[in-house]
């Protein structure tokens, strides 16, 4: 089996018979390099490769903080460990200001070097491998991991761009499954921001639980409540908190966010003060959030604070040039974690069937459909039997066509209203609104159930048919 390489340390003493005896102790785990000179040594950092710097403070040609210059210009994560004599401690202390990571006074024991040498080297993995994982999640969540060519979807990663750097509150609306969240990770992702992003379901979790997980709590705030805890809010300090479905949440505690929104501050639950935060929000709902605000379900305040940037996500009939794209995506993804099964594309017929159908659960349901013909599929190709029956059905929703001859007028309002509802972008209250009836009128217009309508007809005269 193949050995990981030795740490490579630059030991650098105008001393070099000192300079040779720390190497001599750092041999046995390190490959260390003694050098006599701070010249020589800002020399061989510009030609070779080391992990770590350990160098004196006073020389003569270079001293110290010129290495350590050198290296941090050179390699900005690699740690240096400077050595210094107990009357230059003042010196030794400004390195540390100029991003040494440990001194170390004469004389010391080798063995001190080392666990400083193991903890800055496992600090900097640390952080390597972090920087790599935000690389790897802006690469997968920013606009350019986003699928799609359509004119629709190109429009929303237009808009993503140009406000991922501004720290205004973003709110992103459209159907469920369309992906409003990976929209809000692009955001995110495109904007820089070093902190996390955060997410959080407002409709998953009760009025008292969800403020204290936003905001936090104090010991003893309340029943059960053993520690203390910062919140989601804190959590996403100097990041992105993503409030999906905003508008769930209940109006005392839609007050309570507003306040964060006016003041960067949160309140955790029990405190006495506020704790301030550097937190972008970015809000996403698939209600109408100004008819909530007719219906006094949602504050009018806080839907002006929000709604600073809205990004409207087209369900995905209104995107129909992306599905196959976005099909082919998912196939892929699923193979990665099912790799045994043999399928690898699409079908002809297939690809014909889900072009052709409405998608309800947009997205959402196309990746799942593909996930499901993945795992269960017996060939290299993905057929039209392999699709669930009642998605190859769901394209006559909004059919308004007449073929077969006359129909039922039960079937004529559902078909409509479907359409209507397509036309409106999938906002029932809108829908409604146009067709002059309430939403209990729309939602039953829309119903599968078979009954007619109980309305007496009446005759051309006016009479009441019985």
């Amino acid at each position: 089996m193949r050995r990981s390489r030795m740490p490579r340390v630059l030991v650098v003493d105008d001393n070099l018979e000192m300079a040779r005896m720390i190497c001599d102790g750092l041999g046995e785990r390190y490959e260390a390099v003694p050098v006599a000179s701070g010249r020589q040594a800002i020399d061989l950092l510009g030609r070779e490769t080391y992990d770590a710097v350990v160098t004196d403070l006073r020389m003569a040609d270079a001293d110290g903080l010129q290495v350590l210059a050198a290296s941090r210009g050179l390699a900005p994560e690699r740690p240096v460990i400077v050595m210094t004599a107990y009357s230059a401690i003042d010196t030794a202390v400004e390195s540390i200001r100029q991003g040494a990571y440990h001194y170390l006074t004469k004389p010391f024991k080798v063995e001190e070097l080392v666990i400083f040498l193991g903890r800055a080297l496992d600090e900097q993995r640390v952080r390597s491998e972090a920087r790599a994982l935000r690389s790897a999640m802006r690469e997968r969540f920013s606009t350019s991991g986003v699928v799609g060519r359509s004119k629709q979807i190109q429009a929303v990663l237009d808009v993503v761009e140009r406000v991922a750097e501004s720290p205004v509150p973003v709110l992103i609306t459209g159907e469920t499954g369309t992906g409003k969240g990976l929209v809000a990770r692009a955001i995110h992702a495109e904007s820089r921001r070093g902190g996390p992003f955060v997410a959080v379901n407002c409709a998953a979790l009760p009025e008292a639980l969800l403020e204290s997980e936003l905001f936090g709590h104090v010991r003893g705030a309340f029943t059960g409540a053993t520690a203390s805890r910062p919140g989601l809010f804190a959590e996403a300090g100097g990041g992105t908190i993503f409030l999906d479905e905003v508008g769930e949440m209940a109006l005392p505690l839609q007050a309570k966010l507003l306040r964060v929104l006016e003041t960067s501050a949160v309140r955790p639950v029990g405190a006495e003060k506020e704790r301030a935060v550097d937190v972008r929000v970015i809000a996403a709902s698939n209600r109408d959030l100004r008819e909530a605000v007719r219906a006094g379900t949602f504050r009018e305040d806080l839907l002006y604070r929000l709604d600073v940037v809205t990004i409207e996500v087209p369900p995905l009939r209104h995107r129909r040039e992306d599905i196959l794209e976005l099909a082919e995506h998912f196939i892929g993804e699923a193979r990665g974690r099912h790799p045994d099964s043999p399928v690898v594309r699409l079908s002809a017929e297939a690809a014909g069937r889900l072009t052709g159908c409405l998608w309800p659960g947009n997205v959402r349901e196309l990746q799942h459909v593909m996930e499901r013909a993945v795992l269960l599929g017996r060939g290299p190709e993905i057929l039209a039997s392999d699709l669930p029956a009642g998605l190859l059905e769901s394209g006559r929703g909004s059919d308004l066509s007449f073929r077969g001859g006359v129909i039922p007028i039960r079937e004529l309002q559902r078909r409509y209203a479907a359409w209507a509802l397509e036309q409106m972008g999938g906002h029932r209250g809108r829908t409604a609104e146009s067709l002059g009836v309430d939403g209990k009128t729309l939602a039953k217009w829309l119903s599968d159930d078979p009954e007619p309508t109980r309305a007496a007809a009446r005759s051309p005269d006016g009479q009441t048919d019985r």
